[in-house]
C-alpha cells in the first residue's frame, strides 16, 4: 500500500488501524478546545510519526494518521480530511483552511479493474493504489482545497479557495481553480507593507 501498488484494503490489519484512527478521532473531535492536554494526548497517538504536534480545530477525519507527518507551526481549521493511505507530509508553518481534503488514494480506470469482487468463501472485496502528498513550508490552502494523490504543492506556495489540485504546483506560486492552474509568482511585491492600508495596527 505505501509503495503504491495495488492492495486489498480489507486486510484486517489495515481494517484494524484504520478503525483504530478513526476512533481517535472521534475521541479528538469530542474535546473541547480548552482541554489541551487531552488534546495533545489523543494527538500523540493518532499521529505518532509527527514530530510536531499541529493545531488542528476539530473536527478532523483521518484514515491512518501513522501514514502522515507535520513540521512545526503547521495546523488546520475545520474539518480536515487526510486520507493518508500513502505517505502524506506537511511541512512547516503550513497552514490548512477550513473543508481542505487531502486524498491520497486512487481507483484503477477501467471498471473491471475496479469493482467489487467476491472471494471463494464469498466475501467481498477491491483493489486500489495510492500516491503521496507533500505540502512543503510556508504554503497557505485556502479554504474547501482539495489535494490528490501524486501532487506535490512548492514551499511557499498559495492555494486559492475552492481549488482542486491535480497536478504539483511549483514554490512560491499562486494557484487557483479546478483543475487547479498557477496564476503568478509570488514575489516581493506581495508584501503588505506596499499595499494600500496594509500597515501593522
Amino acid at each position: 500500500m505505501l509503495a503504491g501498488q495495488l492492495y486489498d484494503p480489507s486486510d484486517p490489519e489495515l481494517s484494524r488501524m484504520r478503525v483504530k484512527a478513526r476512533k481517535l478521532a472521534r475521541r479528538y473531535n469530542q474535546t473541547d478546545e480548552d482541554e489541551e492536554k487531552r488534546q495533545k494526548e489523543i494527538l500523540r497517538e493518532l499521529l505518532p510519526n509527527s514530530k510536531e504536534l499541529p493545531a488542528l480545530q476539530a473536527p478532523v477525519w483521518f484514515d491512518y494518521g501513522c501514514n502522515t507527518t507535520f513540521g512545526k507551526f503547521s495546523g488546520a481549521n475545520f474539518h480536515f480530511t487526510c486520507l493518508d493511505v500513502c505517505p502524506v507530509h506537511i511541512g512547516d508553518n503550513v497552514l490548512i483552511g477550513p473543508n481542505v481534503t487531502l486524498a491520497t488514494p486512487m481507483h484503477p480506470m477501467l471498471p473491471e479493474e475496479r469493482n467489487v469482487r467476491k472471494r471463494d468463501d464469498g466475501s467481498l472485496y477491491n483493489l486500489e493504489y495510492a500516491r503521496p502528498i507533500t505540502i512543503e513550508n510556508d504554503c497557505w490552502l485556502a479554504s474547501d482545497v482539495v489535494v490528490c494523490g501524486g501532487v506535490t504543492i512548492g514551499e511557499g506556495s498559495v492555494i486559492g479557495a475552492g481549488s482542486v489540485v491535480t497536478r504539483s504546483i511549483p514554490p512560491h506560486s499562486l494557484a487557483v481553480g479546478n483543475p487547479c492552474r498557477v496564476i503568478r509568482r509570488i514575489t516581493e511585491e506581495d508584501r503588505m507593507e506596499k499595499k494600500a492600508g496594509g500597515e501593522e495596527a
